[in-house]
């Protein structure tokens, strides 16, 4: 009688037992390399669907024309907060996939800044315009292994460039694209 107890508290207790939600990490930080540039990153959690994504690193871009000799290359320093809903943690979870790390499929708000302050590159006299940029992008985040990450995304959005600054009568404001594909180690 005890056993017959016992087997139906257990299935009963397993029937009205709910999995627990899936959610982004508390904290996590780690360095990313990319075709153009190098970040570090600290992603903080909001709730348990939407993360806080900072980043300092440096763009890079080449460059080409009359006024060079041969390619160019340029990277400039950038300051990006990001806001990251990862909407399908609760299916990952369920179909048993990896979700450490932030692994998985997002929406986010990218606004980056890149400020005049130095340029890397390989012709004198380089310089570029500070500027403010707000991409929506979509992207995906997967785990190699414990530490190692890719990631990759795609987004149209705004950017905002300073020109009254350098004397100028008018800033600008054009289309920004953000098209990265990323590799990285998680620490």
């Amino acid at each position: 009688m005890k056993k017959i107890l016992l087997t139906f508290v257990f299935i009963t207790i397993s029937f009205f037992a709910k999995s627990q939600e899936a959610s982004v990490e508390k904290s996590t930080n780690g360095v990313q390399i990319g075709v153009l540039g190098t970040w570090f990153h600290n992603e903080s959690r909001l709730t348990n669907k939407l993360a806080l994504r900072s980043e300092v690193g440096f763009d890079g871009g080449f460059g080409w024309g009359m006024f060079y000799d041969g390619i160019g290359y340029t990277f400039a320093p950038v300051f990006t907060l990001e806001p990251r809903l990862y909407y399908n943690l609760d299916k990952r979870q369920s179909k048993s996939k990896n979700i450490v790390g932030n692994s998985g499929n997002f929406l986010s708000l990218k606004t980056s800044f890149h400020p005049d302050w130095f340029l890397i590159s390989n012709y004198d006299n380089s310089g570029i315009v500070s500027q403010l940029s707000i991409v929506p992008t979509w992207g995906i985040r997967r785990n190699l292994g414990n530490h190692f990450t890719y990631e990759a995304g795609i987004g149209i959005g705004y950017r905002h460039l300073f020109y009254k600054s350098y004397g100028y009568a008018e800033n600008e404001g054009e289309v920004a694209v953000n098209l990265h594909l990323r590799v990285g180690y998680r620490f």
